[in-house]
């Protein structure tokens, strides 16, 4: 009988119970979150945006003389 109850002891809890204490800890941890305010989105969307239109401009550079390299290397060995 003691083997019985020991062995279901060491059983997880169901698989609703597991859920539902996960979804409690992420309610619970959101409520710690500090969210940004408009002002401090408005100013990292800005930055992110410029960051990747300077390296779309600095890659189609690069894209652009590694292209030319190749032709002018093309026409001098063809």
């Amino acid at each position: 009988m003691a083997k019985a109850l020991k062995k279901k002891a060491n059983q997880p809890a169901p698989l609703p119970v597991r859920v539902r204490t996960y979804l409690d800890g992420v309610v619970r941890e959101l409520r710690l979150v500090t969210w940004p305010g408009k002002q401090q989105v408005r100013a990292t969307t800005l930055v992110v945006l410029v960051t990747v239109f300077a390296f779309a401009v600095f890659f189609g550079v690069v894209d652009y003389i590694l292209a030319w390299g190749q032709r002018l290397l093309y026409q001098t060995f063809t």
